[in-house]
């Protein structure tokens, strides 16, 4: 056929794929308006409007609203433009979507009442910047003023969780306990006690995480003990905490004394917090990291045994 050829509105609605109906709307809000009209009157079409039909099927198919597809066609605005604008709307959507599956499963899985299924959308489906500010105060909360040391930054690092954009229905469930769990006041308050014992450490000699010391040492030494049923305030139990404190006065050039074991006990327990333990739990979960191994029997046997060992 040459470019002259016309098309009646059946030949044009074969052509493309859409119905004579559609054909028509398309053509009454001038997208695809007719080339001439028969000597009866109807209306007849030419190859640009059966391209421009085509188009307008595919952009539709695609999920272009009409006016958009109005300033494509009119070439207002550019294809590949008005592409990337759609395609992160879907984006948006399908994440949307993706969080919504997830809720309902958690939902249904927990057996939620109305509130908890509305607190539990409301904080899952909280923007990226939301859930980052969220993060943020808590983080401020627990180490502002004290994040001046290189050290803070890896730890405030490995506390935060990322949300992934398609996340199970299992991470869902732990963001949003995360997420309370993060705005709790009380539990705050022990955070910051962790990083202030924490910070006060630092300021007395260039030493690791006592955090990650002290949990290495108990690990070492106490989970034997509480292995071996050793009661902590028995005889049995004193070499253990001999052998840690002994640890912990080398650490700071300090000797073994009372002063030291009271302020081992007191980093001790504000670490030993079983919230902070379950932040940790979750935190792995969101993040996709391997479950960690807890420490609070360990610590708890060992916190007993070095408290009946400290004069008040």
């Amino acid at each position: 056929m040459d470019g002259g050829t016309l098309y009646s509105i059946g030949d044009l609605a074969r052509r493309t794929g859409l119905t004579v109906k559609a054909v028509r709307f398309y053509s009454d809000l001038g997208l695809v308006p007719p080339a001439d009209r028969s000597p009866a009157g109807y209306r007849l079409y030419d190859l640009d409007a059966v391209a421009r039909a085509e188009l307008v099927r595919t952009l539709r198919e695609l999920g272009l609203d009409l006016p958009t597809i109005r300033r494509v066609v009119d070439r207002e605005a550019s294809l590949p433009e008005v592409a990337a604008a759609h395609a992160e709307a879907l984006t948006v959507q399908i994440r949307t979507l993706r969080l919504r599956r997830a809720v309902l499963t958690a939902v249904a899985r927990r057996g939620s009442s109305p509130e908890e299924t509305d607190l539990m959308h409301k904080l899952a489906t909280l923007s990226e910047n939301e859930r980052r500010r969220l993060i943020g105060d808590f983080l401020d909360a627990a180490f502002g003023g004290l994040d001046a040391h290189p050290g803070f930054a890896g730890v405030m690092h490995s506390i935060t969780p990322e949300l992934t954009d398609d996340p199970a229905a299992e991470q869902v469930e732990a963001w949003v306990e995360l997420a309370e769990l993060a705005q709790d006041a009380d539990f705050r308050a022990g955070v910051r006690r962790m990083a202030e014992h924490y910070a006060a450490e630092r300021a007395q000699g260039d030493v690791k995480s006592l955090r990650r010391d002290s949990a290495a040492m108990v690990r070492e030494r106490a989970a034997p003990a509480l292995t071996a049923g050793i009661d902590p305030a028995s005889p049995e139990a004193d070499p253990v905490v001999a052998a840690v404190t002994a640890h912990y006065a080398r650490e700071f050039g300090q000797p073994d004394d009372a002063a030291l074991r009271r302020r081992l006990l007191a980093r001790l327990e504000s670490a030993n917090d079983p919230r902070w333990e379950r932040y940790l739990q979750l935190l792995a979960v969101i993040n996709g990291w391997p479950a960690p191994e807890s420490l609070a029997p360990a610590l708890g046997w060992f916190i007993d045994a070095l408290r009946v060992r400290t004069p008040g």
